[in-house]
């Protein structure tokens, strides 16, 4: 039987075989246990490689019926517009170009390429029978990502939200000022705390370090403000949170921000909900092309 493929490109790549929804063998590169590459290293050619040699061993000859995949940046029309994060794929035409390596390898399939968030947000959607329109998640990785499903026309590149007017807020990759990006963000949590990994900042801040403690509340209050603003703009409902550093939020201090936020009566009764296996889902909405 002709089964899926899906692909996610972020700090590492996924290639994830799916059959009815579900997800089969996985392999990844770099394996584990292997010494962690840095992919904004790697020439396109290269990440299309690596892409070509994991379908090639995961398929082993069976059939494909399709193939999808997350990368992250602005993706649209098969074409990654920008990309903050792997800045060598930008104005890569990475659909026609994916589609042309693994024809070569027998693959016919149609090939389609969507935001990374994207696809994990249609991962939500396809294994969660809840119905609930808009799925929106925040992806808390080096960047932040703004998955939304169903997709729509529009950028959808909810990390870049601005959520503050200090002209010192200058650490998101894209340069931008105030981005929740350059808060939320790993690689900005980074610049901005030379002396600190991220994850020393938090645990610091519940052993009562005052700076710490006051950047976790900004930390908390600008995912906070970009929530309200698509509140504000779509409506109500539930707020996926995933990625490495989903794991530092409060969800009660989030929700108490957010409240604050959010004052008209039509708009309330938002909550938030941690994904703790956001790749599998990715791979899973990539591949049911949705």
């Amino acid at each position: 039987m002709p089964f899926g493929i899906g692909v996610l490109v972020t700090r590492a790549i996924w290639v994830g075989a799916v059959e009815d929804g579900k997800l089969g063998d996985v392999l990844m590169y770099p394996a584990p246990g292997q010494v962690a590459a840095e992919l904004k290293a790697l020439r396109p050619d290269q990440i299309l490689a690596e892409i070509r040699r994991m379908v090639a061993t995961l398929r082993n000859g069976a059939e494909v019926a399709a193939v999808g995949a997350g990368f992250p940046g602005i993706v649209r029309n098969g074409v990654i517009e920008d990309s903050p994060n792997l800045g060598q794929l930008k104005g890569m035409r990475i659909e026609a170009e994916l589609a042309c390596v693994l024809k070569e390898d027998g693959i016919a399939a149609p090939v389609r390429v969507v935001n990374d968030a994207d696809a994990l947000a249609a991962g939500i959607a396809v294994t969660r029978a809840t119905g609930e329109r808009p799925v929106r998640v925040w992806y808390l990785g080096d960047g932040v990502g703004f998955g939304h499903y169903p997709r729509g026309e529009g950028i959808w590149e909810g990390g870049h939200s601005v959520v503050s007017l200090d002209p010192k807020e200058h650490f998101c990759g894209c340069g931008g000022l105030g981005h929740l990006e350059g808060i939320c963000g790993h690689r900005a949590m980074r610049l901005r705390f030379l002396d600190m990994e991220p994850e020393e900042v938090f645990a610091a801040a519940l052993h009562g370090d005052a700076r710490a403690a006051e950047f976790v509340k900004r930390w908390h209050r600008a995912l906070a403000a970009a929530t309200a603003t698509s509140i504000h703009m779509e409506g109500p409902g539930c707020f996926y949170l995933a990625g490495q550093n989903a794991d530092f939020v409060d969800l009660k201090l989030l929700d108490l921000y957010v409240h604050d936020m959010v004052k008209m009566s039509p708009l309330a009764g938002s909550r938030f909900e941690i994904v703790p296996t956001s790749h599998d889902l990715a791979l899973i909405g990539a591949a049911a092309g949705e």
